[in-house]
């Protein structure tokens, strides 16, 4: 099972791209759980995720994340804007499981 870990600054408007990325995710017959959560919880939720995706919103926020990240073992980025905006779940959990990937080798 693949765990993607999805940050913003409320974990609100991640969650419709939860949504979008599940319904891609069970298309392929990949088993995944993927969450949303509010940048003060992303530190702890980390340490249960194959990879942090953060919200454009909070691109600031990247390498003080990418501490915990270094951590706890896990690759993270900043979700590309437009398919943020566009709320495409399928480019979103393409760049997840590519940065698990690339990580792993």
């Amino acid at each position: 099972m693949v765990k993607i870990l999805l940050a913003c600054s409320s974990g609100m408007s991640t969650s419709l791209l939860v949504q979008k990325m599940e319904v891609e995710a069970k298309e392929r017959g990949l088993d995944a759980e993927i969450w949303a959560v509010a940048q003060d919880k992303a530190p702890e939720d980390m340490k249960k995720a194959d990879v942090l995706l953060i919200g454009p919103q909070m691109r600031f926020m990247k390498k003080k994340l990418a501490v915990t990240a270094e951590e706890v073992g896990i690759p993270l980025d900043v979700i590309d804007p437009v398919a943020y905006g566009r709320v495409n779940g399928k480019a979103v959990l393409d760049i997840a499981l590519e940065l698990i990937g690339n990580y792993n080798k």
